[in-house]
């Protein structure tokens, strides 16, 4: 059983950037292939990032390739997500989420373990 814990988000204007966290207890955290995603009212839950076991490999969604950057530091079992450039689209409650499945880390249904997510608001 993992437990995860977002923190970081709040407002900020455009062109702006903010520093998630996520926070894990309860198991190995160097089990796990970590992810980022988001879902903004009235839009179906999208890929941000993912970051493998190592954190040697990373893999982002088309739509913050080159503003986003995931991390983690298997020490002090935390994920972080570095958004910059941020943009109005970018509003959303982000979660991250914990799996020891192997391969397709853009599927959000292989992901057992979530956290409650954090608002991110992005003004214009």
């Amino acid at each position: 059983q993992v437990q995860l814990v977002e923190a970081g988000g709040g407002l900020v204007q455009a062109e702006g950037s903010l520093r998630l966290s996520c926070a894990t207890s309860g198991s190995t955290f160097s089990r796990y292939t970590m992810a980022w995603f988001r879902q903004a009212p009235g839009k179906e839950r999208e890929f941000v990032g993912a970051v493998r076991r190592s954190g040697g490999s990373t893999d982002y969604g088309d739509s913050v390739k080159g503003r986003f950057a995931i991390s983690r530091d298997n020490a002090k079992n935390t994920m972080f997500l570095q958004m910059n450039y941020l943009k109005s689209d970018d509003t959303a409650v982000y979660y991250c989420a914990a799996t020891s499945a192997i391969g397709a880390p853009r599927d959000a249904g292989r992901y057992r373990y979530w956290g409650q997510g954090t608002q991110v608001t992005v003004s214009s």
